[in-house]
């Protein structure tokens, strides 16, 4: 794909989109029908600072005439300020290809709803002043820990296929109530499916399409702290896995029951993290691991 014709600016790289069928005669119209949450007067401002254009680079107005298949870039604001995430990052190693992060609790990986500045690529982007950087697999914005970003666009595909493959070993901790009655290391295995209600899984019966590997690193009085593999890569699968077992890990907002949204409350974040990612380098051969620096505390 060509090089967008509007540069990053503050971190944030430009969108774009094709412009679908329709009976628009103007490009507000559409605008205005296409994101119904960003309002007429946002989109005339925006035109009027040059910050629409079409693939060429020409700035668009309200007037402009719609063309089916035309490519339009644009940046993503929006319309109330965020409130700051007040946990950083740490990045952990980088080299011509890589660059890993040890991610807080609560960050977003990338913009989506009501964040934008406070997500973990629009923050590197500003720190690093890269605007090819992408992740190559995510974490909940729940979850803390390792995770791995691409910097170099001619080698993204090799990585990227370590995870589609899975030949990534992944390595997370997780505090939750005692389970009894199973000898450790278990091996968890159901069939996760989309739930009923929105970015929330469940299980039905039927073949296992999710296994985990769950061992225990210490007992507590209040709570046992585990150390979890899983052997697939579904949505919520720790979690949800853990709470199947009558053990949810604590602080989780979504399982075993969905509750309201806690905005921007962050004073108690999930017992979840990341610890750790393993695997032969697809370009050098190399045994490569990275370990998270964070601990889990209630």
């Amino acid at each position: 794909m060509s090089r967008a014709p509007l540069p990053m600016r503050d971190g944030v790289a430009p969108s774009y989109l094709y412009l679908p069928d329709g009976d628009w005669l103007h490009m507000i119209g559409f605008l205005v029908e296409r994101f119904p949450d960003v309002s007429e007067a946002s989109w005339r401002d925006r035109m009027a600072r040059g910050d629409v254009v079409d693939g060429d680079g020409n700035p668009l107005q309200p007037g402009s005439r719609f063309k089916r298949g035309m490519r339009i870039w644009y940046y993503r604001e929006l319309e109330k300020p965020e409130t700051p995430i007040p946990f950083r990052e740490e990045i952990l190693h980088m080299d011509e290809h890589l660059v890993v992060v040890d991610k807080p609790h609560f960050l977003p990986m990338i913009p989506t709803g009501r964040f934008l500045h406070e997500t973990l690529l629009v923050r590197l982007k500003k720190t690093l002043g890269e605007a090819d950087l992408v992740p190559i697999h995510r974490l909940d914005r729940e979850t803390a820990g390792v995770v791995i970003f691409s910097r170099n666009p001619a080698s993204r595909g090799t990585y990227q296929s370590m995870f589609q493959k899975r030949v990534v070993d992944k390595e997370y901790e997780a505090l939750a109530p005692r389970l009894d009655g199973v000898a450790f290391p278990y091996i968890y295995r159901s069939r996760m499916v989309e739930g009923d209600k929105f970015f929330v899984m469940k299980e039905e019966p039927g073949e296992p399409n999710s296994a985990t590997t769950i061992e225990v690193i210490a007992h507590h009085a209040d709570y046992t702290h585990y150390r979890l593999f899983p052997h697939t890569g579904r949505q919520h699968q720790l979690r949800l896995h853990l709470s199947s077992l009558g053990v949810p890990i604590l602080n989780d907002a979504f399982y075993p029951v969905a509750l309201p949204c806690k905005q921007d409350d962050v004073s108690q974040p999930l017992q979840l993290l990341a610890r750790a990612i393993s695997f032969i380098d697809p370009i050098s051969g190399d045994w490569r691991e990275f370990r998270s620096r964070r601990s889990l505390r209630l």
